[in-house]
């Protein structure tokens, strides 16, 4: 693990606090609703948006710190920890980092206020990892860009004024910002997926897009695209980290308190093992992930892309079997609709999907592998 500096230490502590007086009595009831309620608290005491420039109403810190902040209010609530990722390491932060200063000044101030969310829309029915195949275009006509396309699977535009939508432009791949209330964007379908929570498609036709709402385009924009594609990867992993280390606390809570056979079950070395196991993966995971965003520091904020798809790969697949044996250490009260243990065994299938899937990830990993060597492996 890498060693904190003592401003991150109280960054870290102070949000445990937070989290535990003020979420732990709502943490497992928002029902797939965003909690606006702990967004706003922490958007009040300054904790939204760490990793944000202060001209805009961020803390002026690292990716390294959103993480840490993450990790720090996911332990108690996995639903505040989410709404933070998709507040920091998506949408809002690929606007900061290659938007237009008028993007950056209209949509960034109330995100980071707690008062608006921004969508992310890449996938499309025919067009999921395979991004160079999306049919989402822009055309230039009479000096306007017009947007024609739909994306689907898009999380939280329910709650959303606008969508960072990947698209085509003639040159290439870029993205772009939009409304949902501009003329020729419509809402199709609502979709509830397994943990509960909605997602969108949505068609635009005709639609206008002023110059200043692009945020990438030309030569490097696709470059661009997966850079910023990197921070979501670490971001989900981080979330991985954090479902984990929720359900490791319940797990070890519950083998302390439940007596079978006159002692407690976390006195039988099956259970302990199964904790011990837990402990080891989700320190691994959790160091891959911090070291990589640490690295993302020393390179200009970029994370580089084995970094970010070896944290994602691990913690996906960590996530799961640590939140299942934490379910198994709790038996048959941790597989009932409404258990904590049950919405996180939930949550945590979603992450091998979000942001790219394991597929995907080992794809990235073995093409650096074959371009670059072992590198620093060795």
């Amino acid at each position: 693990m890498i060693s904190l500096s003592p401003e991150q230490e109280l960054l870290v502590s102070s949000l445990e606090d937070i989290a535990d007086r003020e979420f732990a009595e709502r943490a497992f009831d928002w029902d797939g609703e965003p909690p606006w309620e702990n967004v706003r608290l922490l958007a009040d005491r300054g904790f939204l948006g760490v990793n944000f420039d202060e001209e805009f109403g961020g803390g002026g810190m690292t990716e390294l710190d959103a993480i840490l902040a993450i990790e720090a209010v996911g332990r108690v609530c996995p639903d505040t920890a989410e709404f933070l990722y998709n507040q920091t390491l998506v949408a809002p932060r690929a606007i900061e980092l290659f938007g237009t200063d008028d993007a950056k000044e209209r949509y960034l101030p109330p995100v980071l206020a707690g008062e608006d969310s921004i969508a992310i829309g890449i996938s499309e029915p025919e067009a999921g990892s395979d991004v160079g195949s999306m049919g989402t275009r822009i055309e230039e006509a009479d000096s306007k860009l017009v947007l024609d396309g739909e994306k689907t699977w898009v999380s939280n535009v329910e709650h959303s004024s606008a969508v960072l939508v990947w698209t085509k432009f003639p040159e290439g791949l870029g993205s772009v910002i939009v409304e949902f209330d501009w003329d020729g964007v419509e809402i199709q379908q609502h979709y509830e997926n397994m943990a509960g929570h909605h997602q969108t498609h949505f068609v635009m036709e005709d639609v206008t897009v002023p110059e200043e709402n692009v945020v990438t385009r030309g030569p490097d924009g696709f470059r661009n695209q997966l850079r910023a594609l990197n921070w979501e990867r670490l971001g989900s992993a981080t979330l991985a980290n954090t479902y984990a280390s929720c359900a490791l606390e319940k797990a070890l809570d519950y083998a302390d308190q439940r007596e079978q056979f006159d002692q407690p079950i976390g006195e039988f070395q099956g259970i302990e093992w199964k904790l011990a196991d837990a402990a080891t993966d989700l320190e691994a995971s959790r160091a891959l992930t911090h070291q990589a965003a640490a690295r993302a520091h020393e390179r200009g904020r970029i994370p580089d892309r084995r970094d970010a798809s070896m944290a994602k790969l691990q913690a996906s697949e960590m996530v799961e079997r640590v939140v299942s044996e934490a379910l198994q250490v709790h038996g048959a009260n941790g597989y009932q609709r409404g258990h904590p243990l049950e919405y996180l065994y939930r949550l945590a299938r979603g992450r091998r999907l979000a942001a790219g899937t394991d597929e995907v990830q080992k794809n990235q990993i073995a093409a650096s592998l074959k371009q670059e060597g072992l590198r620093d492996l060795a």
